[in-house]
């Protein structure tokens, strides 16, 4: 680890990051490691491990920017659900020890892509009108599977389960297994249900109407407008996230979301 070069990415318009890069910026000076730090609106490529200050957006946007170069991504979450990072205010010690100690592993996440954009949570399309839902027509390998009448559809990745998608009623993914979940937002009908599939497959969405516009947005970061076709497929980079071992997924949900505990039992813990 010493001989990496390290960075620091923050959020300034985040309360407290400024302080929380001040502390870690502090641990790793003690440590003799040398590094840079900039914001999340400056990004700079050149680094092999960068910590990330911020909730689950800014390391979205580090994640997907760093995925290019093979830079691996530490979360310190200044967020709320923080689905995303490794670590909080709190922690930032015990962390630091960990990451120099090795003890901590690199997850490759799985992205999206659709043209030059790409998307470590998923890609939304909607239509533009709002307040009224929209025709959508879906195509997996060039084959017809069905017409949504709805506010939307979301195509996520198993990192991205645990956001919108989740919201939209989706199913919980294991991050790492290979696979893209589609999920109708809101459906005008029953019987559309989400569906899970292999991230080998090419999903393309087609405009219902020809006097509608549609848009696309990216992690909720990224928005561009079509009107006729979208292609979404699995993008050939991938996101590296630093995960201290000892993490566990399903521990996660049950500290981030809850998970299985009563309402009784969810309030007394919050």
């Amino acid at each position: 680890m010493i001989n990496k070069n390290f960075a620091i990415v923050f959020n300034e318009n985040i309360e407290g990051s400024q302080k929380v890069k001040d502390e870690l910026s502090s641990l790793l000076i003690k440590r003799g490691v040398s590094f840079k730090a900039f914001s999340i609106d400056n990004l700079k490529l050149g680094y092999d491990f960068v910590f990330v200050i911020g909730g689950d957006g800014t390391i979205l946007k580090t994640a997907r920017f760093y995925s290019k170069s093979d830079t691996v991504v530490f979360g310190i979450n200044l967020g709320h659900l923080g689905f995303l990072s490794q670590s909080c205010r709190e922690n930032i010690n015990d962390s630091v020890n960990k990451i120099f100690k090795g003890e901590f592993e690199v997850q490759n996440r799985i992205m999206l892509s659709s043209g030059d954009y790409l998307a470590l949570n998923d890609i939304v399309i909607k239509g533009t009108m709002t307040g009224r839902t929209s025709k959508f027509a879906l195509q997996i390998n060039d084959k017809f599977l069905c017409d949504y009448l709805a506010d939307g559809i979301i195509i996520s990745t198993p990192t991205g389960s645990t956001a919108y998608g989740l919201s939209a009623g989706g199913p919980i993914v294991y991050p790492a297994l290979n696979s893209f979940v589609i999920t109708p937002i809101c459906p005008h009908t029953l019987t559309a249900r989400s569906l899970v599939v292999p991230d080998s497959e090419v999903i393309k969405i087609f405009a219902g109407s020809a006097h509608s516009k549609y848009v696309a947005s990216c992690d909720g970061q990224s928005f561009y407008e079509f009107d006729r076709e979208i292609e979404i497929k699995k993008s050939d980079f991938c996101a590296k996230l630093a995960v201290l071992k000892g993490s566990n997924f399903y521990e996660i949900l049950k500290n981030k979301l809850h998970w299985s505990m009563t309402p009784d039992y969810r309030e007394q813990s919050i």
